[in-house]
Order: structure tokens, then C-alpha cells, then sequence
């Protein structure tokens, strides 16, 4: 449905609701009440049970016709029998969404499908909006309104960050976990099986939202990539960060992701490299996704990479140097400034240097800490102090002056700071009422996740920082933009290598030779030793077919391999149109990088880069990204290959001109675009690299129009 993100405030910020089908003897109805009496919901409530009668300590309306006043909202938990009645009456007391509890719709199958058509056939007709069906609602913290008929802890704490969710238990956990950790929301989505507003269009209106900062999904599928794309792109632009928990990592979640939606997932890779290109921010975990927004909700975009680690504990220093190692957390030594103003500020038996133990003193006197952050916040290297303590949570024997003290001594520190810094507990704990109000007093930024999930945010902190920074430099490629459309269509290596010659890719030197005599010429012209390989349209793996001879050297040895070549393809592939046989010259030094385009169901073509050669298949060392791409989204691509150090002069090699890599590969993925929707696969592998010289060997061109051609 195309719907513009604006028209969702009278979803999620309603003046009257009516819950359809309210009974006492309905847990749904009973919590989606008490969900509206807690947050202190002050719109229009009515209630509408077909029995009429009294429900919740409140008089229901038979119809909503009966209201007799304009609905926002219907919350409608009625049995899918009901439902087409139901909505045509919902339509009558003027509601434009109606959120749906009800389950058995396309996650059962076909059957359920059809009948989710149907119900959304009725809502276009009526000009309803439909979140769900199969979904909790929604929760919006700030505004005091809910359509939820989940559990919801108390007191409502209300924050910058949302959370949106295909899953509605799972977006319960999440909810829960935010509160157990003293972590305030701004709203809560569940967004079921989306057969009207989808998680993008739920999304893209929180980009909108003066109230949220932070955006955290979970991702069973993904229904409409290119709505998806164009929302990633405009939250980064608007420095706006999307934490993503998506499910498909392993073939076994992909089956019940399918089961559960009704949907595909999609390849996982693939969707790796698009959270990379797009600076979405990818967790593991329910608990990662909550404290990582908390982070990113707390410190905005960082200036630099440098992290300061700063604990009383040298045995957490330790660790914090292993997660910081683990992590590729970037740990710099401090300035000379720095290192003597430490050593004036710790006792003399303490070693000033980065992770920083502040040592026990700082136990017996919190002054040191104090001290200390502020010295360290000023080092020029360090973009964000992490400093590891706990704020006391008054359940135990931790409430104790000296403790508190502690707090408001970092407080001090951090309060009116120049640069960031977050306060991060040793381990994972419980923030209690007591804790979350000592830390707002004390105006400490606190996050209670331990130094391991907690280092993990900092990780995600810098890189989405990184790129948001880029994305404010260099603007991205447009949508699906396509490279000015050709009426070529490459099929054999001959023309595929033309072909790429015509975007300005540097290939090998390469003569079509229609006979003996003329091998030997393009050899001899050539200077060197050579390659023969057959040229036919219908032939991919030419060394099955015997199609390929190495290193030959003088008219002999050419014309024998030429001949040997074409009795070999004659009598393995009698039926495949031959051009003739490629002379080339015999590259014997360098690194072979493989850059292959192939055709997502779900996301269009996507680029891959990784070692070439044989190396692909063995190592399957490989970095994604959706097309188009810049030299940019290139030099970012080899930042994630471990095989990269290859091209960095190792073992006496010469440095590879990772600029000219960069430029050739963009420009591949713009041939490939240029080809057009049915192309299927562009391959070059490899793409030979020696040094400044980057040259494209082999080149393979297939279609999905083609009958009986298929990517190789």
C-alpha cells in the first residue's frame, strides 16, 4: 500500500479509541484496558460487544454505529468469521485504522491467504488502514496511547528509542528487557503479518518523529526491499540509527521464519552487505538490540574512533583490552599531556596508559575519578570515554554513601563534557527504580550491560558513526539507478570482454584467432608466452571441454595447442557455435580478485567481492553490496575481505593501487547494471592485480531470458 508516513499520527497518537469486541472474559480485552488505565490514556474511549452490557466497569455500544462521535482507532479482537462485518461497522464511526489481533490469516498458508486478501479488499473499500493482522498493536509511551493486548510493566518509561517488530512476543520481550534495564521507550509496534503497513512505512514515519532518536527492528522478512532500501538510506541521512535483529542466519530459522510470516526471508548475505552498505545496525541478540539503541540514543554521532577503557579494577582493564581486541575497538596511547597529568592525579603506584586502572584509590577517594575522567576526556585521540563502574541498585548492601558518592563524583566528570562519555556496569545487571534515579540525579550516562555486550554497543556505536559521517560527504547512488542502458548483449568471453573495455575496465589484451596461422601471429605479436581458450557463446567452463592451454611459447607449441583445443571442444560440445580461439597474454604475477554480479530474487543485482581464482569456492571470503555502488562502497568492501593483506605488499609483493581496484570494480557493477532487468550474472574472475596494474582475464555474461542458461 503506498501511504504516506505522515498519515500514521492519528494511528499512534489517537484522541478516541474503541476496542471491539471488549469483554471481561477476554485476557486480550482485559489487558488492552488496563494497558490505557496505566499509561493514563486521556482521549475517547469506548467499548463495543455485540451482547452490549457492561465490560471493564464501563457501558458497551452494540455497534460502533452507536457511538454516535469520530474514532481514530479500532482495536477489533473479534473471531476472522466476524471480521468483514466487523470492519464495514468499525468504517461507520468514522475509524481510517483498525489494529487486528486476530491470528489464521497468510501465516497459515493459502487458505489464510485468501482470506487476508479478502479482509484487506474490504479495508481498501472502506478506507481503513489495517496494522496486522496477527499483531499485539501498538504502544506509544509519550503519548499515553496504546492498542496492546500484551502485558506492559509499570511505571511506563518513556525514551527516544521505538521498537518495531514483526513479532509481536518478541517485541514484548524487548519491551520487557528495556524496562528491567531502566531503559525508556517512545513506542512499541507490532507489525504481524503486514497485509497493509509494513514494517518500512511503520518505520519510515518514526524517521519523522521529533520524540524518537533511535529506531530498533525485528525482522522476519522483508516484503518490500525497495521501500526497505529507501528507508535505510533517509535514516542515516537523518543521523538516525536502525538497529536490526533479523532472523535467516541459518537454514533452520529460515524455514520457521516462513512458517511464521508466510513469507520468504531471503539470503542472509545478502542482506549482511546491505545493513553494511546502508549503515543499518546488525545484533545478535533481544538484549544487544536494546542496549545498542540505548547507546546510540545516549551519545549521537561520535567524532573519531579513538576509546579511552577506564576501570578502579586491573583485571577489567585486562578484559577491556581482549573485548577492545575482539571487538576492533581502536584503544590509542594517550598524549605525553595526558600520561603526566595522570600520573599527578593516581597514586604513584598506579601506570598511567590505555585501559587506565584508577586503582583501589579510587575506592577509598571517588575525587580520583573525578580527576582522572577529566584528564582523560581532554586526551586529543580520544573520541568517547568508556568508564566501567555500577551504579548501586539499593536491593542489597550497595546503597551505601560511599558508593553514592562515587556516582555523583562521575557525575561531575561527565556533566557539561566536551566529549562523550558512558558509564558501563561490570556485569549485566538489574537497574532498579532506586539505581534509575540515582543516575538521572547524578546526570550519569549509564548503561548497565557489562563491559562485554556493553563493549559490543561501542563497536556498533563507531561504525554506524563512521558512517553516518560518510554518508554527510558522499551522496549515495539513487534507488535502483541503472548506468546509461546499452542495446549490447555480451554472451561469449570475447564479447563479454569488449563489453566491459566499453565502461572503461582494463582487460587483457586478447585476439580472436579463426585458424592456426593466426594464433601463431596474435602469439608472436604478443611478445611472450600465451593462453589459448576457446570463444563459443555456449560454452562457461571451457577447461571441462579441454578449451584452455597454458604458458605457450613459439609457432609450434601455439599451433598445436590450437588445433588440440578445437578437436577437444568438437568432440565434448558438438553442438556449440565456436567464434574461435582467444590469444592472450600469460599473466603469472599478482593477486586474482573475483568480482561477480548476480540477479537477488528479492533485492535486485547484487555485487560480490573476494579472493579469486580457485580461492572463491575454497575460502568464500566475499563482501556484498546491492548495485549501484561507488569507488567508496569499494574500498569499504576490501576493508572486509581477510584475504586483503594480499594486496597490501605482503611478503615482498608490490601494494596493490587499491584506488584503481576500487574505480575498475565500480565501473563492472555499472556494466552489469547497463545490461538491464534480465541479466542474470556478470562474472570476471578472475580480475588480476599486480601492483598499479588491474586487469580483467576472464569475463562470463548470462540471462535469465535465455532458455537453458543459468549463472555458473
Amino acid at each position: 500500500m503506498s501511504l504516506e508516513s505522515s498519515n500514521l499520527a492519528r494511528l499512534l497518537d489517537p484522541r478516541a479509541i474503541v476496542l471491539v469486541g471488549a469483554s471481561d472474559r477476554s485476557a486480550f480485552s482485559r489487558s488492552a484496558w488496563k494497558n490505557l488505565q496505566d499509561l493514563g490514556y486521556s482521549g475517547a474511549l469506548h467499548l463495543v460487544s455485540r451482547s452490549g452490557g457492561m465490560a471493564h466497569g464501563q457501558q458497551t455500544h452494540s455497534s460502533c454505529a452507536e457511538i454516535g462521535e469520530v474514532v481514530d482507532v479500532a482495536l477489533v479482537m473479534v473471531p476472522i468469521a466476524a471480521m468483514d462485518e466487523v470492519l464495514r461497522d468499525v468504517a461507520r464511526c468514522g475509524a481510517r485504522y483498525a489494529v487486528v489481533l486476530a491470528g489464521g490469516f497468510a501465516e497459515t498458508g493459502d487458505a489464510g491467504r485468501q482470506l487476508q486478501e479478502e479482509m484487506v479488499r474490504t479495508a481498501h473499500q472502506l478506507g481503513i488502514t489495517l496494522l496486522g493482522p496477527n499483531c499485539l498493536g501498538f504502544i506509544n509511551f509519550t503519548r499515553r496511547a496504546a492498542c496492546w493486548t500484551g502485558s506492559m510493566r509499570a511505571p511506563a518509561l518513556t525514551g527516544p528509542i521505538s521498537i518495531v517488530s514483526q513479532s509481536g512476543a518478541i517485541a514484548t520481550f524487548a519491551k520487557h528487557f528495556a524496562h528491567q534495564q531502566g531503559i525508556g521507550l517512545h513506542c512499541v509496534i507490532s507489525t504481524g503479518n503486514e497485509s497493509m503497513l509494513d514494517l518500512s512505512a511503520v518505520a519510515d514515519h518514526l524517521l519523522d518523529d521529533a520524540d524518537n532518536r533511535v529506531i530498533a527492528l525485528f525482522i522476519e522478512s522483508i516484503r518490500d526491499v525497495a521501500r526497505f532500501r529507501a528507508l535505510a538510506r533517509r535514516a542515516i541521512q537523518l543521523g538516525k540509527p536502525l538497529v536490526v535483529l533479523k532472523v535467516g542466519r541459518s537454514p533452520l530459522a529460515t524455514q520457521a521464519a516462513q512458517s511464521h510470516t508466510g513469507s520468504i526471508v531471503g539470503d542472509d548475505s545478502v542482506f549482511d552487505g546491505v545493513c553494511k552498505q546502508f549503515g543499518l545496525v546488525r545484533v545478535r541478540s533481544i538484549e544487544e538490540m536494546v542496549l545498542t539503541s540505548r547507546l546510540l540514543a545516549m551519545l549521537g554521532p561520535l567524532d573519531g574512533k579513538g576509546v579511552a577503557f577506564l576501570s578502579v579494577s586491573g583485571g577489567m582493564g585486562e578484559l577491556g583490552a581482549d573485548y577492545a581486541h575482539m571487538e576492533d575497538i581502536f584503544l590509542p596511547e594517550f598524549a605525553p599531556a595526558t600520561l603526566d597529568a595522570l600520573r599527578e592525579a593516581l597514586p604513584a603506584y598506579a601506570t598511567p596508559a590505555n585501559p587506565l586502572d584508577m586503582t583501589g584509590g579510587a575506592i577509598n577517594d571517588p575525587r580520583l575519578l573525578t580527576r582522572a575522567l577529566d584528564t582523560v576526556m581532554a586526551d586529543p585521540g580520544v573520541a568517547l570515554t568508556v568508564c566501567i563502574a555500577d551504579v548501586p541498585t539499593g536491593l542489597n548492601d550497595d546503597w551505601t554513601p560511599h558508593f553514592v558518592s562515587s556516582v555523583h563524583e562521575i557525575g561531575r566528570a561527565t556533566t557539561g563534557a566536551k566529549r562523550p562519555v558512558v558509564v558501563i556496569s561490570h556485569t549485566m545487571k538489574y537497574v532498579s527504580d532506586q539505581a534509575r534515579a540515582l543516575a538521572a540525579e547524578a546526570a550519569v550516562p549509564y548503561l548497565a550491560a557489562g563491559a562485554d555486550l556493553g563493549m559490543k554497543a561501542v563497536r556498533h556505536a563507531l561504525s554506524w558513526s563512521a558512517q553516518y559521517a560518510r554518508s554527510r560527504a558522499v551522496a549515495f547512488p539513487q534507488g535502483n539507478a541503472v548506468a546509461t542502458a546499452t542495446a549490447e548483449h555480451p554472451h561469449s568471453e570475447w564479447e563479454s570482454l569488449r563489453y566491459l573495455a566499453g565502461f572503461e575496465v582494463p582487460v587483457v589484451p586478447a585476439v580472436l584467432a579463426t585458424s592456426a596461422d593466426a594464433a601463431i601471429a596474435a602469439a608472436q605479436a604478443s611478445g611472450g608466452p600465451v593462453v589459448l581458450k576457446i570463444a563459443s557463446p555456449d560454452i562457461a567452463h571451457k577447461t571441462e571441454v579441454g578449451g584452455v592451454k597454458l604458458n605457450l611459447s613459439g609457432p609450434d607449441a601455439v599451433a598445436e595447442a590450437y588445433r588440440a583445443i578445437t578437436t577437444s571442444v568438437a568432440a565434448a560440445a558438438p553442438a556449440a557455435r565456436i567464434d574461435g580461439v582467444l590469444v592472450v597474454p600469460m599473466r603469472r604475477q599478482g593477486v586474482e580478485l573475483f568480482v561477480g554480479v548476480r540477479r537477488d530474487p528479492e533485492w535486485g543485482h547484487v555485487l560480490a567481492l573476494g579472493l579469486g581464482g580457485v580461492w572463491i569456492e575454497a575460502l568464500k571470503d566475499v563482501s556484498l553490496r546491492l548495485l549501484p555502488i561507488t569507488s567508496v562502497d569499494v574500498h569499504d568492501m576490501l576493508g572486509e575481505l581477510r584475504g586483503t593483506r594480499l594486496l597490501q605488499g605482503f611478503r615482498g609483493a608490490p601494494a596493490a593501487d587499491l584506488d584503481r581496484i576500487a574505480q575498475t570494480v565500480a565501473r563492472i557493477g555499472d556494466a552489469a547494471l547497463a545490461l538491464g532487468a534480465t541479466l542474470d550474472t556478470l562474472e570476471v574472475n578472475p580480475l588480476l592485480v599486480d601492483g598499479s596494474r588491474v586487469e580483467a582475464l576472464d569475463a562470463l555474461v548470462t540471462y535469465a531470458d535465455r532458455p537453458g542458461t543459468s549463472a555458473h
